[in-house]
């Protein structure tokens, strides 16, 4: 299809009701919504329009067999008060990716990052402008056919919603390192953005947060033994000077703040190692004094720094200091509003 897009605006729009200042992601949504329909093996009918809701059929096949996948983006101001979208080409590989992995159609790149730039500036007077906040961009794609059977949908919509945010996180945060339920196994659907993912993940969260902790650090299916991610980030240490990451063995989501952290972290100096890791090996490397910083990655949370990583029966404590996560998370939101020269052609303008 071509990347003709109609746009259809609102007569008013509601921003002047929302306190862009303070404000939690998710309760708020923006004026417009992008739509595209996948039907007869084609997407066609590409728009903007004023977000609305969307009749859909209790048959439809995402709701049955979870044909249901999304993305996760910020939109920030740069200082001529642009738009900005942080490696929008990433997320349209990765969103590509689960779709494969789900038994969906791909969708254009090239029309998703159209799309989503044609969305941003529309959006523009939504992007909040305190240090730390953004815009949300929610892509996401999901089976609207009405049939009742197990096998791949023929029809399926492609949305672009929005909402502003604040600072995910404004303080450490605790781990719960989880040893009875699992996110993801090889072969699974852990590599893939995939909502069922999370809804797997919603009652061992709220155990974790009922115990005192923020978010599920996972471990492996079989020994619970190799760290894999936490909730809704990646994850680094810094062990004696140098980050190791868990590599990606197919039950790990591929990042985009996490790849743009290893650029930067080397880019610096540092050595950053993708590899297995085990929690055995972060408990011996703070009982020796080399356990020296650790912080999740994530579109929603940015860089945030750990405090601990417990459960019932363990306690790993972290250095008060954090100076590299520090200038990870001072770096990465310099550059999404060009306070600092973007050296690694991330920031794309939405105009």
């Amino acid at each position: 299809m071509t990347s003709e897009i109609k746009i259809t605006k609102v007569t008013q729009s509601r921003v002047s009701e929302v306190n862009l200042e303070n404000i939690t992601m998710g309760t708020n949504f923006t004026d417009h919504m992008f739509i595209c329909d996948y039907e007869n093996g084609e997407w066609n009918n590409a728009r903007i329009e004023p977000l609305v809701l969307i009749p859909t059929h209790p048959a439809a096949m995402a709701l049955h067999y979870g044909q249901a996948i999304f993305e996760g983006m910020k939109a920030t101001l740069g200082k001529d008060g642009t738009p900005l979208l942080f490696r929008p080409e990433e997320n349209a590989k990765r969103m590509n990716f689960s779709a494969d992995r789900m038994g969906m159609p791909s969708f254009p790149e090239d029309l998703f990052v159209e799309a989503l730039k044609q969305f941003t500036a529309l959006e523009k007077n939504w992007i909040p402008k305190s240090t730390g906040s953004a815009l949300y961009l929610r892509p996401f794609m999901y089976a609207d056919e009405a049939f009742i059977g197990m096998r791949a949908a023929t029809s399926f919509k492609f949305i672009v919603m929005a909402s502003p945010a604040g600072p995910f996180f404004s303080r450490k945060i605790k781990l719960f390192a989880e040893k009875k339920y699992v996110r993801a196994v090889n072969g699974g659907t852990g590599e893939a953005k995939a909502a069922g993912n999370y809804a797997a993940a919603i009652r061992p969260t709220e155990y974790a947060k009922a115990k005192g902790f923020d978010q599920v650090l996972w471990l492996d299916a079989q020994d619970f033994e190799y760290i894999q991610e936490v909730g809704t980030m990646n994850i680094f240490f810094k062990i004696d000077g140098k980050f190791i990451t868990p590599s990606l063995t197919g039950s790990i989501l591929s990042g985009i703040t996490r790849m743009s952290v290893i650029d930067l972290l080397r880019s610096k100096g540092f050595e950053v190692t993708e590899r297995p890791i085990t929690i055995s090996e972060i408990i011996e490397a703070s009982k020796n004094g080399t356990l020296e910083e650790a912080f999740g990655t994530g579109t929603a949370v940015g860089i945030a720094m750990v405090e601990e990583i417990g459960n019932n029966d363990l306690s790993i404590k972290f250095p008060a200091e954090n100076p590299v996560s520090v200038m990870v998370n001072d770096t990465l939101n310099a550059i999404k509003v060009q306070d600092i020269k973007d050296e690694f052609g991330w920031i794309v303008e939405a105009k």
